[in-house]
């Protein structure tokens, strides 16, 4: 299906919803709104006061990035009511209908399955990740420009991790002229590295590779910038992590250590909303378009 004359519940979320909201609106869409902050009284939006009332008769379901709880219970933004999402609300849906989440959890995963609608995923797809890599890596970017007193320009920059963020990453602190080292693992990375301009740096030396760098940026969901990994950085030297909640990085050995270091989850959502939001909702009406020409 298209979005152009179906009704699309919107639950939750923050500003990058709202964005999405409009771009439905201009693409046909009839939208419901429930847990999602809302003041433009004139886009002809139906405010709803609870999941199941915006649910109701859609056939099409949206939830935030983060999706919901373990207990069902929405993302929302501070200071907006709470939106649960169950088995029977999920039932007033239309038959055919479909729920997009950014992250799914067992919860979520089950209540779709128990009401048989296909959940849809979407953080974690290379067609939504490529393209919310950009808005990541500026604010990555902007984050260190604030937490600097020198300019990337110039300056030693490490990016940990050659993914779809890392790789944004890098070429935006290649474009200011940053000199760019990324450690990585696989002699893939180092090839791919190399061939866009920058140093690489085998992951068995990451301890000399921050020792001589200005700025790190993590991307690795994992552990690496350890207590004894940054024992050795300069005194003046900032990371950024840009990885999942909690981050790769020791930050209470970051603070004993006196370094500035800090974690930066959600980063298009926050420093741009409105391109952010328009990549979830493009990518949606995207989605629903090409189930129409595999169905047709």
């Amino acid at each position: 299906m298209s979005v152009r004359g179906k009704t699309v519940a919107v639950l939750g979320g923050d500003r990058r919803m709202t964005e999405a909201v409009h771009f439905f609106l201009q693409a046909g869409a009839q939208v419901r709104l429930a847990s999602l902050a809302w003041d433009d009284r004139f886009a002809g939006v139906q405010v709803c006061t609870t999941g199941a009332e915006a649910l109701t008769g859609a056939q099409v379901a949206v939830l935030p990035v983060q999706g919901v709880t373990g207990e069902g219970t929405v993302y929302t933004e501070p200071g907006v009511p709470d939106c649960h999402i169950d088995g029977d609300g999920l039932r007033r849906m239309d038959r055919g209908a479909i729920v997009f989440a950014g992250l799914g959890c067992p919860y979520l995963r089950r209540v779709c399955e128990d009401v048989a609608l296909p959940l849809v995923e979407y953080r974690e797809r290379d067609e939504f990740a490529i393209w919310n890599s950009i808005p990541s890596a500026e604010g990555a970017i902007q984050m260190a420009m604030e937490a600097t007193p020198f300019t990337l320009f110039g300056s030693r920059s490490l990016v940990l991790g050659f993914g779809r963020t890392g790789r944004a990453v890098a070429l935006l602190l290649k474009g200011l002229f940053s000199d760019v080292s990324v450690a990585a693992r696989k002699e893939l990375d180092f090839a791919r590295i190399w061939a866009a301009g920058c140093r690489y740096r085998d992951w068995r030396e990451l301890d000399r590779a921050v020792a001589e760098a200005d700025v790190i940026f993590n991307t690795v969901p994992a552990l690496v910038l350890t207590r004894e990994v940054l024992g050795g950085a300069p005194p003046h030297a900032v990371v950024i992590d840009l990885a999942s909640a909690p981050g790769g990085t020791d930050f209470a050995a970051a603070r004993e250590l006196g370094l500035n270091a800090k974690l930066a989850p959600g980063l298009p959502g926050v420093v741009a909303p409105v391109t952010a939001g328009r990549i979830i909702a493009e990518l949606i009406v995207r989605h629903l378009t090409n189930q129409d020409g595999e169905e047709g």
